[in-house]
């Protein structure tokens, strides 16, 4: 039987399933639903813990024989199975089928899988796991980045914390989908936030000593003009090992924006609602940020400044010539509004 993650806690506050499957590619959800299946069975006297990776070289044997054996210490025992690859191969096939046919009583077992595409979930050890009557199959889908801001409002609302929208967004935007950074930033704003109560500011407090924090410093600096300073961030952010691909994603994406807006406003629509269409919205204090940035280049001139992001991603992936540091500075020197640029700028 398929549960949801809203599901599995209700589930299990009954009687447990002798097998349980998580199955997903999010690792932080992975492990709340595991652990929370784990916290079920030793509120339910499942004392004796074994586990079991099946890798390449695993004996699915050890599988068979414990769940046949008796406990020498325990009354009921919690059998965890990873299965790293989501392919037991033949011989894991028959043990599963084996296990599932006759599961043992006073024992769980809980699996671990990735998730499995359609061909998987097609096989025959699949269907046992998913159909079986004896098994609770937890399908754990990822956060996509329109339900990100969504996730980290129920996420800090579980820990007493109230937030902005504007605070929201800016963890939504630092953490790039990774809901284990995301989670761990709001450990930390429980700490920083006066009576559970989380703007911008606090964000910015929490997260002021990390280097994500300084790509985005390096951005604000670039959006204003300030040249010098923006290149010694950009090297102290080389110095500190922060690969090219990190500091492109922060300016490709700083450039899209503003190449977006630009054009907007150059066919007539208000910038204040340019601003608002945005994705993400441009926040209130970084619009006078972001207009001073605009008012230096033209639409078209962003337009270019995009095309420049892009050739230097191809430079990073070893697809054009070129030194990636380099070219990173030439764009970041050109957002700043130095007359400088990459070598196929033209009219500058």
């Amino acid at each position: 039987m398929k549960l949801n993650p809203a599901q599995l806690g209700k589930q299990l506050q009954g009687t447990l399933a002798p097998v349980y499957v998580v199955s997903g590619d999010e690792p932080l959800l992975c492990q709340e639903a595991c652990d929370a299946i784990r916290a079920a069975t030793r509120q339910q006297g499942f004392s004796e813990r074994q586990v079991f990776n099946a890798d390449a070289s695993f004996d699915w044997g050890n599988l068979l024989q414990a769940g046949a054996s008796l406990s020498l210490f325990a009354d009921k025992r919690l059998l965890e199975l990873r299965l790293p690859t989501g392919k037991p191969g033949d011989k894991g096939t028959a043990a599963l089928l084996e296990y599932l046919g006759r599961p043992p009583e006073d024992t769980v077992l809980l699996i671990s899988v990735p998730k499995l595409d359609g061909s998987a979930q097609k096989t025959k050890w699949a269907k046992a796991l998913i159909d079986g009557p004896h098994s609770q199959f937890v399908q754990i889908w990822p956060v996509d980045a329109h339900q990100l801001p969504q996730w980290i409002r129920q996420r800090m609302a579980q820990a007493g914390l109230t937030a902005s929208q504007e605070a929201v967004d800016m963890i939504a935007v630092r953490v790039e989908g990774n809901l284990l950074a995301a989670a761990q930033e709001i450990e930390k704003l429980k700490l920083l936030a006066e009576d559970g109560q989380v703007d911008a500011g606090t964000v910015q407090a929490a997260v002021a000593d990390s280097a994500r924090f300084d790509v985005f410093g390096l951005i604000d600096a670039a959006l204003n003009g300030e040249a010098a300073h923006a290149q010694r961030m950009l090297e102290g952010l080389r110095g500190e090992g922060v690969e090219p691909p990190v500091i492109l994603w922060a300016l490709a994406r700083e450039t899209r924006l503003l190449a977006t807006i630009a054009q907007q406003y150059a066919q007539g629509m208000p910038l204040e609602k340019a601003f608002s269409a945005a994705r993400p919205p441009v926040w209130d204090k970084r619009r006078p940020l972001v207009n001073k940035a605009l008012q230096r280049h033209s639409a078209k001139r962003w337009a270019q400044l995009l095309l420049d992001a892009q050739r230097i991603d191809a430079q990073i992936k070893g697809q054009a010539p070129g030194d990636p540091w380099s070219a990173l500075s030439l764009l970041t020197l050109s957002i700043c509004g130095q007359r400088l640029g990459l070598a196929s700028d033209t009219g500058l």
